[in-house]
């Protein structure tokens, strides 16, 4: 009995003694140096190695011209072209470097070069811990890869996810663009790069700033994400989240979108918009509304979808389904419009209905002519069934006029005068200067011109042997003072801005206000890392 206890007790001691061994911290080994000495007066507890140093621990390989060994403590101090290199993960040269077996932390400086398969980074001094496998530094450094040099204060390489983080101001320079940012990390073998605070990307022929984002610095695609924009020579694009393909000048925009159009005074709003830069064009919808500035007044084109191509002083607008327009004094509807700033054209096709203070005009097909320098409307045309209905104000009825082709004339932005040609027909209330109505008439001629102030009929005249007959109201019953093709259409009529959006965009818009007020009071984190950075390495294995 006592034989097997003293068995068992030697067992444990030595397994005990065995797993203490493996734990504790291997010495550092010298593998070899010309010259070694002890002094102990001058440097109380080293080894001074001299002329082709090697040192050796536990995966790791040190060169220099000459080194301190501190056995008890398991140090190194090394002097002259010092260079640490770790498996085929990590080279790094410096003049002076410090090591310790126990904690496996290094410390290098002196023109400090670290270098990895896919950068080189060049700093005065570098923290290395190898437990960790992290360096860092707080002294100016410089960041080589294949595409990019990045500077900056201090920074943090996390080789494992061969990531780079920058908390300091880090600018990262590229042939075709430079990143600045105070937050930023880098994963030096995808060249991704996660943008964190006011940050900016400046580029020959555009400019982006946002204070959340994503950046592949290969193939110059870019997430944007809160308070973001992009600015051309000529166009700012807003939205909640954005999509930037630099190679292809492509860009699009989702939640509360704003396109800003600096040369031809213009804005775009939605809550979808893409931008082609090369082809001078853009696609917007959700609520989309085009926006364009005109002396005192402003011009608003809405549609369900809205498209604009042209390069500047070129454009043309395309609004399609439902497409609606509006400005202080005159306001329409239609199917589509197509409008050309070049040409100051703007086409209303498809039952066009416009509106000019209280008159209502109606035809198959609608154009408004603008002045092209001045931008001032010019001219209105209403071509096949042009009907005319202004109600009457003093009493039920409505002034009618109709005819085959109808040709307006504005004067400052107002519409002054109209003529109606080809088979026209009126209905007009008369009126004493008491106001009381005198009677109605009803005629027919080849051509009626009709002259407005502050969009009311002041003059009408008719020409080329007009037909006539004035009645007095009693003994023109209700049935007859319709014109053939009369349809008020008054309750549709834009009186805002906002009455060209249909309801449920309006629905739509205020779900969109309120989930970026939800984001707004969200704490502010940085982007998390994707999925495609992540398994970057994974994928070019795979190939």
């Amino acid at each position: 009995m006592n034989k097997l206890y003293f068995y068992l007790l030697t067992a444990l001691l030595l397994l005990n003694f065995s797993f203490s061994t493996a734990q504790a911290p291997k010495k550092i080994i010298i593998e070899h140096s010309d010259f070694v000495d002890v002094q102990q007066s001058e440097i109380p507890g080293a080894i001074v190695l001299t002329g082709n140093v090697v040192i050796i621990h536990e995966g790791i390989r040190m060169t220099c011209n000459k080194a301190y060994q501190f056995r008890e403590s398991n140090e190194v101090k090394a002097f002259g072209n010092v260079v640490m290199i770790q498996g085929d993960t990590l080279t790094m040269n410096s003049k002076y470097a410090e090591y310790n077996g126990d904690t496996k932390f290094a410390m290098a400086t002196g023109n400090v070069v670290m270098r990895d398969p896919k950068m080189t980074l060049t700093t005065d001094t570098i923290n290395f811990d190898r437990n960790l496998q992290e360096a860092f530094y707080n002294t100016y450094g410089t960041v080589r890869d294949q595409e990019n040099v990045l500077r900056s204060k201090s920074g943090r390489y996390f080789m494992k996810q061969k990531k780079l983080q920058f908390l300091t101001a880090v600018t990262v320079t590229n042939p075709k663009y430079v990143i600045k940012s105070n937050h930023l990390d880098y994963f030096t073998n995808s060249g991704h790069a996660y943008l964190f605070g006011p940050s900016t990307i400046t580029g020959k022929d555009d400019f982006i700033y946002t204070e959340k984002g994503f950046y592949d610095t290969k193939k110059n695609l870019a997430t944007l994400l809160t308070n973001s924009y992009i600015k051309y020579n000529d166009r700012l694009i807003k939205g909640d989240s954005m999509f930037y393909d630099k190679a292809k000048d492509f860009a699009s925009a989702t939640r509360n979108v704003k396109i800003t159009d600096s040369i031809n005074r213009g804005v775009i709003r939605g809550h979808y918009a893409e931008v082609y830069k090369q082809k001078d064009s853009m696609f917007v919808t959700k609520r989309a509304v085009a926006v364009n500035f005109v002396e005192n007044d402003s011009v608003y084109i809405h549609a369900k979808v809205l498209m604009i191509t042209g390069k500047p002083q070129d454009r043309i607008i395309r609004a399609f389904k439902n497409a609606r327009i509006y400005k202080t004094d005159m306001s329409g509807k239609c199917d589509s419009i197509h409008s050309s700033e070049r040409i100051g054209l703007t086409k209303m096709i498809g039952k066009p209905v416009l509106w000019n203070g209280e008159s209502q005009m109606t035809g198959d097909i609608m154009h408004l002519i603008s002045n092209s320098v001045t931008e001032k409307l010019d001219s209105l045309k209403v071509l096949n069934n042009a009907f005319i209905v202004q109600k009457d104000t003093l009493g039920t009825g409505y002034n009618q006029v109709k005819g085959v082709n109808l040709y307006g004339k504005f004067l400052d932005n107002k519409l002054h005068e109209v003529d109606i040609i080809k088979n026209t027909e009126v209905i007009y209330y008369n009126y004493s200067e008491k106001q009381e109505l005198t009677g109605i008439e009803k005629a027919v001629c080849s051509r009626i011109n009709m002259i407005l102030e502050d969009n009311k009929i002041t003059m009408m005249t008719m020409f080329d042997n007009p037909d006539g007959i004035f009645y007095p109201e009693a003994d023109l019953p209700e049935n007859a003072r319709k014109l053939r093709g009369f349809i008020w259409r008054g309750d549709e009529r834009i009186r805002t801005k906002d009455d060209i959006f249909p309801p449920e965009e309006n629905e739509y818009h205020d779900k969109m206000l309120k989930e970026t007020e939800a984001d707004s009071i969200k704490e502010e984190v940085p982007m998390e890392i994707r999925k495609e950075t992540l398994d970057y390495d994974k994928k070019k294995k795979g190939k």
